[in-house]
């Protein structure tokens, strides 16, 4: 009789395996479509995706950069800061009666912690596994919503602001040497026109008035007769400090 020849080997539940199998993610060939293993199929997908979205992004930064505008003058009161498009809504919702003055707590605190305090609380609000929107009527309803009022605030922001005079107020202008202690200075700011114009000829509600190419006597006319926005009859001073005025201002060129 050979050894073992007539024996069976049974396992016991009881006695651990020694080796222990290695870490391999679970197949979910059984449910196709519905889930999938995170390392490396999920994780690769997100990378792949944020790469194609920060790919376009340094595109669309090359292609279109950020605009400049002149150099940041505290003392000047006639510019009218203006926010970055994704702050539009805010920047229009701070317009209305209800959200700015004495209620400006409101539209700057309260309101907006209002949403974004039901923001954060939608996952414990709506606990469904349902992943189709007409499932999960709350959070889609508040994000409609919430898409609405951005979309319609931002809108409303963008139609209504003057962007030819913010234009005009940011512009950067080549500075002029000019001596403020002449007399065609002192008329100037003596005048209204430095309220528009700005006290180094900058510009502001009103254009810029270095190197604009002007004869003194076409200045003499637009102050009588005024332009674009500049309205007639402006000018209340004598004639004599006009046209000094006009030939400072005719002369205010860079070299």
């Amino acid at each position: 009789m050979q050894r073992g020849k007539g024996m069976k080997f049974v396992g016991d539940s009881r006695i651990k395996a020694s080796n222990k199998m290695p870490n391999v993610p679970k197949d979910y060939s059984e449910y196709p479509g519905k889930t999938e293993a995170f390392w490396p199929n999920f994780l690769l997908k997100e990378w792949l995706i944020g790469a194609v979205f920060l790919i376009g992004y340094l595109v669309l930064t090359v292609a279109h950069p950020s605009p400049l505008e002149r150099q940041a003058d505290p003392t000047d009161t006639l510019y009218m800061p203006v926010p970055d498009w994704y702050f539009l809504s805010m920047y229009q919702l701070l317009k209305y009666e209800f959200a700015s003055g004495p209620y400006n707590i409101i539209g700057a605190i309260i309101m907006p912690g209002l949403a974004f305090g039901a923001l954060m609380l939608v996952p414990f609000m709506d606990t469904s596994k349902e992943r189709r929107p007409f499932k999960r009527p709350l959070p889609t309803a508040f994000m409609l919503l919430t898409f609405a009022a951005l979309f319609y605030l931002t809108w409303e922001s963008y139609v209504n602001h003057d962007w030819e005079a913010a234009k005009a107020q940011g512009a950067i202008v080549e500075e002029v040497e000019f001596d403020p202690e002449s007399e065609g200075y002192q008329i100037y700011a003596g005048a209204s026109c430095i309220g528009c114009h700005g006290d180094a000829f900058q510009g502001g509600l009103g254009k810029p008035l270095t190197n604009t190419g002007l004869t003194a006597e076409q200045i003499v006319d637009i102050a009588h007769n005024g332009i674009g926005d500049m309205a007639p009859g402006l000018w209340d001073g004598t004639d004599e400090d006009l046209q000094v005025l006009a030939e400072f201002i005719e002369n205010l060129k860079s070299e």
